[in-house]
């Protein structure tokens, strides 16, 4: 079970948490058939940057941190492409509070929930969270198309299309929850 709130907001409004839970539910179903809409016809998105940016923002919105009150700290790496993608919206718009972050070093002193790799290589990334702080990270990468370690999240991009694996293993010990049906979405485009 995913908890939505922080533990006290989950006593005190248990009682209205039960008679939403059909409505959050209809928008969680919504929201990520929109997601799958972006992903799988992007002839009618507006590009990749716009379909990383929603993918992104999407993956954030659906994950869980322990101790987390605030949006997450997302720590982007101005090696990625989709940068000013990622940033140039204004905070309130998306779900995480975007930093960018020019070096390994500026990275490593860098208070940060999740990290959002751009040309740094698998082996770079897993090297690079070795190193960081032990915390529970959101680790996406847009240079990993294996998935086989480094990122719990790799990107695939083609052209417009945009699409996302997941490595479990990697997921598994990255102390956040994720939405099951986030991890469904990605299991049904390895299929395509």
């Amino acid at each position: 079970m995913l908890f939505f709130g922080r533990a006290t907001a989950r006593c005190n409004s248990r009682t209205m948490t039960n008679q939403t839970d059909p409505l959050m539910k209809q928008f969680h179903r919504l929201f990520l058939m929109s997601l799958l809409f972006i992903v799988s016809y992007p002839a009618f998105a507006a590009g990749p940057s716009a379909n990383v940016r929603a993918i992104v923002s999407g993956i954030v919105t659906y994950t869980r941190w322990p101790e987390l009150s605030a949006p997450p700290r997302l720590c982007i790496f101005s090696t990625s492409r989709y940068t000013q993608s990622l940033t140039q919206q204004s905070p309130e718009a998306l779900p995480y509070q975007p930093v960018v972050v020019h070096s390994t070093e500026e990275a490593l002193n860098t208070v940060c929930d999740g990290f959002y790799f751009g040309s740094e290589s698998p082996s770079q990334q897993s090297e690079f969270t070795s190193k960081y702080r032990p915390r529970p990270l959101l680790l996406i990468a847009e240079q990993n198309t294996e998935c086989a370690i480094g990122s719990a999240f790799c990107l695939i991009i083609n052209d417009d299309r945009v699409k996302f694996s997941v490595n479990l293993d990697v997921l598994t010990h990255s102390g956040v929850r994720v939405n099951p049906d986030v991890l469904m979405l990605a299991r049904k485009n390895a299929h395509e």
